[in-house]
């Protein structure tokens, strides 16, 4: 689920509403912040170099950073600009576990200050836990404030601001190749089991165990390794088992004809079996021979950026840990049997694989705003998708066929059904934690495709990207040679097409 699922919701995305300056997609002086993790952050440009001057000067003599001095002065300046509305960054350092994560998010509350958005990921520094990304609105007086009160604390490494100011806009980075996709791992922090009290894992401390072990091998794990083996426990065999027959007993009446193919076929080659989990090495091997999609494993719900970014490639990230067993027929987040049964079937249709990598390649260098539309349809399509088929409406979507619950409440009369266009859809909010109230219902399978294609086509990205199959890198088409080269080559493949039309209407 966006994995997006895939993917997500407005307020949860950290979508930058004003433009923002990158070097190569993320500045190189806030890398060292998070080692290697790529999180999206502000670079702020000031006009009066003796500003920035003096910023440094005072950064260096108080160890404090020059964003920080930079709002310190802005708020000095009036009562007026003390109190003015400020949006911001925080990354911290977490040196206790995620756990310590609360007393900040609290302390941002008791500042009256709006969180926006909060994304981690396990550090790999020695004597930290987790990386944290903290994106709020707070007004700059409280904000110089909450700065004082954390540092004050201690209960993180290290902690910077980046604060929103005078910014001008360039196109993300965004990967070229799949081995860098291990640079598009970053989790959005919700319905965790060690901060959600309303997670059914919450008070169940061999669950929350269970699911920070799985987590950390999916983020030990690097583009050409071996997906890990999860020796699955008779209670996670017991919850698969549970909503693999539910879904066996409704797919036949209430899932698309695409999807009851795959599934058969899951079967027929003894993947889908109700006494144990898929492998997620076994299903990557049968989605490549099919539509040569492959899997890597996640550690949660990714970020809708990264999540789509791998669909370009024809790699989809998924969860390896199960949900909790007293909850099995409806999760508000990804896990593998929501990957398995929901996702792994369509992905197996060689249309729908195409069909998803022409979303992932539609996100690359796709400002945030898209993002959170290509996000939003995605949630209304891939996850919660209906179609008509023979006058009957039936599910294409993830989260309605691994929920046996959603599934029912989807088909009923208890929700609203529109007409599935993209452009209303991209805006719509939606309900990530129970039922949704309104589903869109494409008048086909290929009809849904056939709209976003066309939606697509009208978003404002200054250029275009292809896959290239035999390099297996994504290709910015910027310069009339890449094009000629490319004009080339489909010549070439429709000359092939020409010739094997000609012979099969030659009389025998």
């Amino acid at each position: 689920m966006m994995a997006v699922a895939a993917a997500q919701k407005n307020r949860e995305m950290f979508a930058i509403k004003k433009s923002y300056s990158i070097e190569n997609g993320y500045p190189s002086r806030r890398r060292s912040l998070v080692d290697d993790a790529r999180f999206e952050t502000l670079v702020v440009k000031q006009t009066k170099q003796t500003v920035l001057e003096e910023a440094r000067s005072k950064a260096n003599d108080y160890g404090l950073t020059e964003d920080e001095i930079l709002l310190a002065n802005a708020a000095s300046e009036s009562p007026e600009a003390e109190a003015a509305m400020q949006s911001a960054a925080l990354v911290v350092r977490l040196k206790e576990g995620i756990s310590s994560l609360g007393r900040i998010l609290k302390a941002i509350e008791t500042f009256h200050g709006a969180v926006q958005h909060v994304e981690s990921r396990q550090s790999r520094v020695e004597g930290v836990d987790h990386d944290v990304l903290i994106k709020l609105d707070m007004t700059r007086g409280n904000l110089l404030q909450l700065i004082r009160s954390l540092r004050q604390s201690g209960s993180f490494s290290s902690m910077n601001l980046m604060a929103d100011n005078n910014i001008n806009v360039k196109a993300p980075w965004f990967p070229k190749h799949a081995s860098e996709l291990d640079n598009c791992n970053h989790l959005m922090t919700k319905y965790e089991p060690d901060l959600d009290m309303n997670h059914p894992g919450f008070a169940d401390k061999v669950y929350r165990q269970r699911r920070k072990e799985i987590a950390e091998i999916a983020f030990a794990y690097k583009y050409g390794d071996p997906i890990p083996y999860i020796e699955y426990s008779d209670v996670e065999v017991k919850t698969w088992r549970s909503v693999f027959k539910t879904v066996q007993d409704l797919a036949p009446k209430h899932a698309c004809a695409e999807y009851r193919a795959a599934f058969q076929k899951l079967q027929d080659e003894q993947i889908f079996v109700d006494n144990r989990l898929p492998q997620l090495q076994e299903m990557s091997d049968f989605l490549r021979k099919n539509t040569g999609f492959s899997l890597r494993p996640a550690a949660g719900l990714l970020t809708a950026r990264d999540f789509l970014a791998s669909l370009a490639f024809r790699i989809f990230q998924s969860t390896q840990y199960v949900r909790h067993v007293n909850s099995p027929y409806h999760t508000p987040e990804p896990d593998s049997i929501h990957e398995l049964l929901g996702h792994m079937p369509l992905l197996a249709d060689p249309s729908f694989a195409q069909f998803s990598q022409e979303i992932g390649l539609a996100s690359l260098g796709a400002s945030d705003e898209e993002i959170e539309k290509l996000s939003t349809v995605y949630w209304f399509t891939v996850e919660f998708g209906l179609c008509k088929e023979h006058g009957q409406i039936k599910a294409y979507g993830a989260g309605l066929l691994s929920s046996y619950g959603e599934l029912l409440h989807a088909i009923s009369d208890k929700c609203e059904h529109r007409a599935f266009e993209p452009a209303s859809t991209a805006v719509q909010p939606y309900q990530d934690q129970e039922y949704q109230p309104i589903y869109y219902v494409a008048e086909s399978f290929e009809d849904a495709k056939d709209k976003f294609r066309r939606w697509v086509s009208t978003m404002s990205r200054p250029f275009e990207v292809r896959f290239n199959p035999h390099t297996e890198r994504v290709e910015v088409l910027d310069s009339v040679d890449k094009l000629e080269t490319l004009v080339h080559q489909m010549n070439t493949e429709i000359l092939h097409l020409t010739n094997a039309i000609a012979k099969l209407r030659r009389p025998f």
